[in-house]
């Protein structure tokens, strides 16, 4: 039988003697009472990019959908298995949340292998080339770029993305009306993981920009 890793041990020791004993009723209140988070976050899945340490979230703040290259599919009720719809539904139908992040981030792994025609799948199911063919057409687009050089084009495709999710995520029924009813307010974000930087996008022009911090 193997062993459970090691660093995940040790990472959950210092855990329960150090944050667990800082937290402990917020966790306790938390099991009784229920989550009641406020924001939902989509992510992606990149270690280097998780939402709880970036916006430096207690437990019970956020609800997060983490998938390759954060990520919305539209509306598709197919009868299929959907993942990332399904907690999209759990998160807006029953915890409420009022604001939804769309959050890329800088040299993601999912979104080089969008830039990249000659991509071969890593298995015969071909999962990862099936789920970014939803920026197919952008990628071609962007890759035909020759003024472009092949960081620009990867920074572009990635906030892009985040766009074209911010646009999936009204082909749901409900999430569009609660938006127009003022209820639900969705925003995009793109994290540079070199520098550490946030830039957030404008609703309206939809540029990129670095908030005041």
């Amino acid at each position: 039988m193997q062993s459970f890793p090691d660093t995940l041990l040790n990472g959950y020791r210092n855990f329960m003697s150090g944050r667990y004993v800082d937290e402990r009723e917020r966790y306790r209140s938390l099991a009784e009472l229920g989550q009641n988070p406020s924001t939902l976050v989509i992510a992606c899945c990149d270690s280097r990019s998780a939402p709880e340490i970036i916006f430096d979230a207690g437990p019970g703040e956020l609800f997060v959908i983490r998938n390759v290259a954060n990520m919305v599919p539209p509306y598709e009720p197919d009868g299929n298995f959907h993942s990332t719809s399904s907690a999209l539904e759990f998160a807006v139908l029953s915890l409420k949340v009022s604001d939804i992040v769309v959050m890329g981030h800088g040299r993601c792994g999912g979104i080089r292998a969008a830039l990249d025609p000659d991509a071969e799948p890593l298995s015969p199911g071909d999962f990862i080339g099936r789920w970014m063919a939803l920026l197919r057409p952008a990628a071609e687009q962007i890759q035909s770029n020759d003024i472009m050089t092949q960081t620009e084009r990867q920074t572009a495709l990635e906030r892009i993305s985040i766009r074209n999710s911010l646009n999936n995520l009204r082909s749901f029924p409900e999430i569009k009306a609660r938006e127009e009813e003022g209820k639900l307010n969705l925003h995009g974000a793109w994290f540079d993981i070199s520098t550490g930087e946030l830039w957030i996008m404008d609703p309206n022009t939809r540029d990129f920009i670095r908030p005041d911090v």
